[in-house]
């Protein structure tokens, strides 16, 4: 039963914050901090996220394999490769670190 009541009020909340994003005057979302906030917020959740898969294990910060994968993928990057390259740029030297018993 307490599955369903954490599944439920998931749910109101999810709508609560759709209806609040919604309810926001157009006049608030024109002002430029806020458009400056819009555009930069998801590239650092996004940053937040790629560092936290790569670099933490539990409770802890590790260098192992995944962070060699990341830094195939950004000099990929630099060398504006296409994107499945940069994907599979990583995923080979992941695979390579890991062969290697890193």
């Amino acid at each position: 039963m307490n599955i369903w009541l954490a599944i439920g009020l998931t749910v109101v909340g999810c709508y609560a914050v759709k209806l609040a994003g919604l309810l926001v005057p157009a006049g608030v979302l024109e002002r430029p901090l806020v458009r400056r906030l819009a555009a930069l917020l998801p590239v650092a959740l996004l940053a937040a996220l790629t560092a936290l898969q790569a670099f933490a294990d539990g409770r802890a910060l590790v260098l192992d394999a995944r962070a060699a994968g990341l830094a195939a993928a950004a000099v990929a990057l630099l060398l504006r490769a296409p994107f499945l390259l940069v994907v599979a740029a990583a995923v080979l030297v992941t695979a390579g670190v890991r062969a290697l018993g890193g």
